[in-house]
């Protein structure tokens, strides 16, 4: 199947065809002709696997192309950067519809995108908090939505926009055709859903509750003191072309962050403390190879494409066992293989379980090779073998273990 087969309009194959994409993937082949078709749906795919371009693709096609009416897609994303890479998104399969897409979030100021806003926009790529605040003072009108897009709901839900997003909701028209997104489905949303959706069709690929299939991921355990010595080893003991350490909160980002610039590696951090041109220039960096560690919080676990991320290491264990799949699905991604290690203490241990029963496997443990251990009653907790920084339940092609050059 390719692309070609779906009704897309020629426009939006042409920018497809610039991308340099061939043939879709699962969560695009069954959730475009949904939205094609009109239908309400609510989906739900493993990271990486290509869910912006199964609504945006389908819905540029839908528009055609520029009109007066107003805004006609809006899309709403838990945190600026997901909004920017969806926008940035539109506007690469979009760049032969002449439709034209504005980026609306908090963190800089309102007069460019007002500006921009009052130019006209036929899709809106939005953070909750700054869409209300057009909303409210008349620069965004909402009653021409024809198509409304929730996604990564859940986290928006986490993150206490839901009171926000149900205003949103209740200012579009009630004709619209709505794409709902989420990888989980807490008890909030099921609610939500049945507010919000007319007759759904529900597209799942792959198991929620799952790591992805193309990455190797281990624990690491290790007396609390050595925490950071275990960290800066395991970044000297391994080639990686690009790692992500993520962190639970923003000052650890920074003291982490610190201690891998003082190993002379190029490294940034990103988190809600920074401000947006900071956290621009450091996802930017990263992308670009100009950084070659990427410090951050769960800012950055959800949704961001960043292509060639070798690993991923969790400093600190996450506290919600979903976040634990969207965070070591940072690397593995477009089916290139790709390895996540978790350091954890004695008092993660509970943390660790929960995300155990979560994806219904046990995650192996291992010890760092010539890493000079403090005993730890962690130990005795399960069998560890030693082994070097990688040896996980596979070893990668091109992965090698030994000084890092």
């Amino acid at each position: 199947m390719t692309f070609k087969d779906f009704g897309l309009s020629e426009a939006v194959l042409r920018g497809i065809e610039a991308k340099g994409y061939t043939e879709p993937t699962p969560i695009q082949a069954e959730a475009m002709p949904l939205v094609l078709q009109g239908r309400d749906v609510m989906g739900s795919a493993q990271t990486g696997t290509g869910k912006t371009a199964a609504f945006a693709l389908p819905l540029l096609s839908k528009l055609g192309g520029p009109s007066n009416e107003g805004t006609r897609v809006l899309v709403l994303e838990p945190t600026r950067e997901l909004a920017q890479q969806v926008h940035s998104s539109f506007e690469d399969y979009g760049k032969f519809t002449g439709l034209r897409s504005v980026l609306i979030h908090g963190g800089v100021g309102y007069g460019s995108q007002r500006e921009a806003l009052l130019k006209g926009a036929d899709v809106i790529a939005a953070t909750p908090g700054r869409l209300l605040d057009f909303m409210e003072d008349g620069t965004i009108k909402l009653g021409q939505v024809k198509y409304l897009v929730l996604d990564e709901v859940d986290r928006m839900l986490d993150m206490g926009f839901l009171p926000d997003v149900s205003r949103i909701i209740k200012s579009c028209p009630k004709g619209r055709q709505t794409l709902f997104f989420s990888a989980t489905l807490p008890p909030e949303l099921e609610s939500l859903t049945k507010w919000i959706l007319t007759d759904p069709i529900a597209v799942e690929i792959g198991r929620r509750q799952s790591a992805a299939e193309t990455v190797a991921h281990a624990l690491y355990p290790v007396a609390k003191d050595q925490k950071m010595d275990l960290l800066l080893a395991m970044l000297e003991m391994t080639h990686f072309e690009s790692v992500i350490i993520f962190t639970q909160t923003k000052v650890a980002a920074d003291i982490v962050c610190a201690r891998v610039a003082g190993m002379k590696h190029k490294v940034a951090a990103i988190h809600g403390d920074r401000s947006q041109g900071e956290r621009e220039e450091a996802l930017a960096g990263f992308k670009s190879g100009k950084y070659e560690v990427l410090v951050a919080t769960d800012i950055a676990a959800r949704g961001l494409d960043i292509a060639g991320v070798t690993h991923v290491i969790n400093y600190d264990v996450p506290q919600h066992p979903e976040d634990y799949v969207h965070r070591i699905g940072r690397t593995g991604r477009a089916l290139k293989s790709g390895d996540a290690f978790t350091i954890f203490t004695a008092e993660d241990l509970d943390p660790v379980r929960k995300i155990e029963r979560y994806i219904s496997a046990q995650i192996p443990r291992q010890k760092l090779e010539g890493f000079n251990y403090l005993y730890t009653a962690l130990f005795n907790e399960s069998s560890i073998p030693a082994g070097g920084f990688g040896r996980g339940a596979r070893t990668h092609k091109g992965f090698t273990i030994g000084r890092r050059k």
